[in-house]
């Protein structure tokens, strides 16, 4: 992309990395110009089956570029401020937030709209603007993530929460020892690979629905979800392949 945000397939998994260690990795016009034409090269990127999202150096992401802010005088945000999966941009692959250091504001919402998180020891989750005056509206998802309460302290005060919290309280699927994060990112995302395509991009689909659904609803709307799963040849392999006691060969459709 340029050298401020990198993308690199290997084996699958596509990496994409904020790469401004200097200003914490924080969220300039370019980095978020670049992400919406980043996003969907991967979508459509038939080399990558999962994508892991990480910041170089020492931190994940510090959010905004508040030098920059405070030279635009930002007000309220446009749609297009950044791209937020899920919201202004779909992808229906999986998305690994691999999270070291600060994931604070912007940072929270990057690795808020992933759909796995893995933070180790040093990570610190926070959602800030209180602190700066600013809105938290894309905060609205993290109710599902964490309990009210919590999702209160952490707009109310500021203050982070620990890696070992955000674990705790179910927001990070694996919490790894400092310096491993992206290492237990990529086994994640290898254990992903394994599994048929069609069910995992399905299984994605349902549980975002079903955030939004009541239970019979979501019922309903998710047998649709799965009906092409069904009735692909991928459903058949399966089956075959345990029989022969072999690997499947999944073909994706």
């Amino acid at each position: 992309m340029n050298n401020e945000l990198l993308y690199e397939v290997n084996g699958g998994i596509a990496v994409i990395t904020i790469n401004r260690p200097q200003r914490r990795n924080a969220l300039n016009k370019n980095v978020r110009q670049c992400f919406f034409e980043l996003w969907n090269r991967f979508e459509e990127d038939e080399t990558a089956k999962v994508a892991i999202l990480t910041g170089a150096g020492e931190h994940f992401c510090a959010g905004m570029d508040l030098l920059e802010a405070a030279s635009t005088e930002l007000r309220i945000p446009p749609k297009d401020f950044i791209a937020v999966l899920g919201d202004n941009v779909e992808v229906s692959k999986p998305v690994i937030a691999a999270v070291q250091g600060y994931a604070f504001a912007g940072g929270w919402l990057l690795a808020q709209m992933c759909d796995l998180c893995v933070a180790d020891e040093t990570a610190r989750f926070a959602i800030t603007e209180a602190k700066v005056g600013r809105g938290v509206p894309w905060a609205a998802p993290a109710i599902h993530m964490i309990p009210q309460r919590i999702l209160l302290e952490v707009t109310m005060t500021g203050d982070s929460l620990t890696g070992e919290r955000a674990y705790n309280l179910g927001m990070v699927n694996i919490l790894a020892p400092k310096g491993q994060v992206l290492n237990a990112a990529l086994e994640l995302a290898k254990r992903i690979m394994q599994n048929a395509p069609l069910t995992v991009k399905a299984a994605k689909k349902m549980v975002r629905i079903s955030t939004e659904l009541g239970r019979s609803e979501a019922l309903l709307e998710s047998k649709k979800i799965f009906e092409s799963v069904y009735n692909s040849d991928d459903a058949l392999e399966g089956p075959r392949a345990f029989r022969e006691k072999r690997k499947p060969e999944w073909k994706g459709r």
